[in-house]
């Protein structure tokens, strides 16, 4: 099973090659088999990309934002008529299951370019200012060349959700996905320019951690757009603003999920497990501390074992398979060391802790996992795990539940389940979070925005409201009549 690109980087509208980068392998999580062998890129590379990028960007910049829409949709409509292809190169890259990938995967950044190029007329409009005979008026325009870094577990997703709302502000876009998942951004390049994107408006390049630098700090670089934990956030928003460049943080989350004893049971653990299993829940967003009454505690903890025991786990090509394995070893070995933690910290186990017996071969799998009787104080209920691990706490009352949901670092995401229509908007009212549901969990349509508050970020991506974190207004004051001064 081979998935060789033509070559590591996309740039200026075609694949290019720099054998002095620094060699790496992509792996399929499923098997552990080597399906291509990539180059970081050198500075050499960084520089002909940007460089290419910025020529590209002015006379992009220059057309209707009409014109700019025109391109996104069609390569909206690509990427649909492509769905089946991205799919498999999008399971061949993280190992998720093909039933998934398949409908919230190629289809997710799709919707970008549509939604994105069919707002591209009304939602780049500026404001008239009537000042007496005088009057103002203000426009979007781009900020220029824009950096985006993406994370891992839906990297096609994040190709499209970051470089959607750029392009059709007029920007140009590096992006550099993580060197786990390299292969799917450089399809949505090709179908970009496929689509007539300009060369040089969308540019791919390979890397890891010391590439990075290269892009944030370079001084053809006006904003920097990270997926990504909350350690690298900091240092990626700490030297962009070094140099003022703007930023969007998406960042990771411990995202409380709180269950009423009023709530429909089967409703709120579907939720529940579609927040912590969901690609082998390697989700930023995820509800992993699950709040649930007490009144129903035992009831929820019985179905919940049930139903998470019947989970299929095997291969991601086939459409039978509901879970697949971890993105890597590395992170399977640290979700495994989370799993000890919460044994010996006193959590109880009630299914899962291991590695499957029924997947053979090299696979990154691990068992969906739920611990109960977790307490606030707990490593597990704590610290971002980043795979299919639930912590179940138990709550008294509605205030307490608020508190011990707000109390932590993290801000990205929350969920109410509850009958009481009334309660769910006061509890959502007073959750720290900048992304919240009632009575599900973890859709996330173009349409509405998404992104974080506290430690887990800043910006907002998809809807209306990405357009402003990627351009900037300019004001004109235009004056009728003639300039009276006292000197």
């Amino acid at each position: 099973m081979k998935a060789q690109p033509k070559a590591s980087h996309f740039i200026d509208g075609d694949y290019v090659e720099d054998v002095a980068g620094t060699p790496f392998e992509s792996v399929y999580p499923a098997t552990g088999e080597v399906i291509a062998r990539l180059h970081a890129a050198t500075p050499a590379i960084v520089e002909k990309a940007i460089a290419s990028a910025k020529r590209a960007q002015k006379e992009w910049a220059a057309m209707s934002p009409t014109a700019r829409g025109r391109v996104l949709k069609r390569a909206a409509e690509i990427m649909r008529e492509r769905n089946r292809e991205l799919s498999e190169l999008e399971t061949l890259d993280t190992g998720k299951p093909i039933q998934e990938t398949i409908v919230a995967d190629p289809t997710s950044g799709a919707d970008a370019f549509e939604f994105f190029g069919g707002i591209a007329a009304a939602g780049l409009n500026g404001d008239y200012i009537p000042l007496g005979q005088d009057f103002a008026f203000t426009k979007r325009v781009p900020l220029g060349v824009c950096v985006g870094i993406g994370a891992w577990n839906y990297p096609q997703q994040i190709a499209c959700w970051k470089g959607a709302p750029a392009l059709v502000c007029g920007n140009a876009m590096v992006f550099k996905p993580s060197e786990n998942t390299p292969l799917g951004a450089l399809k949505i390049a090709e179908i970009l320019i496929e689509a007539g994107l300009p060369k040089g408006l969308y540019n791919v390049i390979q890397g890891d951690r010391s590439t990075g630098p290269l892009l944030v700090n370079h001084p053809d670089v006006a904003k920097v757009s990270l997926t990504g934990s909350v350690p690298t956030g900091k240092k990626v928003a700490g030297a962009a603003a070094s140099d003022l460049k703007h930023v969007t943080m998406e960042l990771g989350g411990k995202s409380p999920l709180i269950v009423f004893d009023d709530a429909d049971l089967e409703s709120a653990i579907g939720g529940a497990m579609l927040g912590n299993f969901y690609s082998t829940g390697q989700v930023c967003s995820n509800g992993t501390r699950v709040f649930v009454q007490k009144g129903i505690k035992q009831k929820f903890l019985a179905r919940l074992k049930e139903r998470t025991e019947k989970i299929l786990i095997g291969d991601p090509m086939d459409e039978a398979t509901q879970l697949g394995p971890m993105v890597s070893k590395a992170q399977r070995d640290k979700v495994l060391d989370y799993i000890e933690k919460g044994k010996a910290e006193g959590a109880t186990l009630l299914t899962g802790g291991g590695i499957p017996n029924a997947v053979s071969g090299e696979g990154y799998y691990i068992q969906p996992t739920v611990f109960a009787d977790v307490t606030d104080s707990m490593t597990i209920a704590r610290e971002e795990i980043f795979g299919p691990v639930m912590c179940v706490l138990d709550f008294d009352n509605e205030q307490e539940v608020i508190e011990r949901g707000n109390a932590t670092e993290f801000g990205l995401s929350g969920g109410v389940f509850t009958t009481d229509i009334t309660r769910a908007h006061r509890v959502v009212d007073q959750l720290e979070a900048g992304t919240l549901w009632i009575n599900t969990y973890n859709l996330a349509p173009v349409e509405i925005p998404f992104g974080g508050s506290k430690q887990s970020g800043f910006g907002r991506e998809n809807s209306l409201a990405a357009l402003e974190h990627y351009s900037e207004l300019k004001t004109v004051y235009v004056s009728m009549g003639k300039v009276d001064a006292p000197y």
